[in-house]
């Protein structure tokens, strides 16, 4: 009976200093951040053949292209493992890896202003529509984690939460933070208009 009555009280005690909302806001980080690498990932999977499609046009912008295939590969060999959203050197290292991406596959796009038949290119078109999804759906899921984040940290550190969080050894979690984050945010600008006709000489 006496064991019953402090099982009871314990779980009473972890209940109102916040030990339950640890573990939704634990949870809610960890689904968010799966949602942020699913895009991340969905985005290095279009960029090999927008990079193609772009070399068969404009073979010449070879910086462009290279800058573009390095950012990606340099995204891919940061290990995105769970353990890196408590990490907060990782995290900005993985962070600026892809604000990097973000601005090579930007300049790909402006580059592509200056070439009509590909902008014309019916695959080119179909990939610039995905990229321009998917760079929606990665602010999304951006914007997602930020708020989960936020929730938490507010958690680990208001009373008496905080001595909950003390106790168990919950710390605060890195977030997305830059020093222009709606210019790193903001999806690559994705033009349809139609090429314009050269004057007959």
């Amino acid at each position: 009976m006496m064991r019953t009555l402090w099982i009871v009280l314990l779980a009473a005690l972890l209940s109102g200093c916040g030990y339950n909302t640890f573990q939704t806001t634990d949870e809610q980080i960890k689904a968010s951040w799966a949602e942020v690498l699913n895009q991340y990932q969905r985005r290095a999977d279009l960029i090999p053949n927008l990079v193609n499609t772009v070399k068969g046009y404009a073979a010449q912008e070879q910086a462009v292209l290279l800058g573009v295939t390095e950012a990606r590969a340099k995204v891919g060999s940061i290990q995105a493992t769970p353990e890196l959203i408590n990490d907060a050197q990782a995290f900005a290292k993985f962070q600026a890896a892809q604000g990097e991406l973000t601005s090579a596959l930007s300049r790909l796009l402006v580059v592509s202003e200056n070439y009509p038949q590909l902008k014309s290119d019916q695959n080119f078109r179909d990939l610039q529509a995905q990229l321009e999804g998917t760079e929606n759906r990665i602010t999304v899921a951006r914007n997602r984690y930020i708020k989960a984040v936020q929730e938490y940290n507010v958690t680990v550190r208001e009373f008496p939460t905080n001595l909950t969080a003390m106790i168990f050894g919950y710390k605060v979690k890195p977030s997305f933070t830059v020093e222009n984050e709606k210019a790193i945010s903001a999806p690559p600008v994705v033009s349809f208009d139609a090429p314009k006709a050269v004057p007959a000489k």
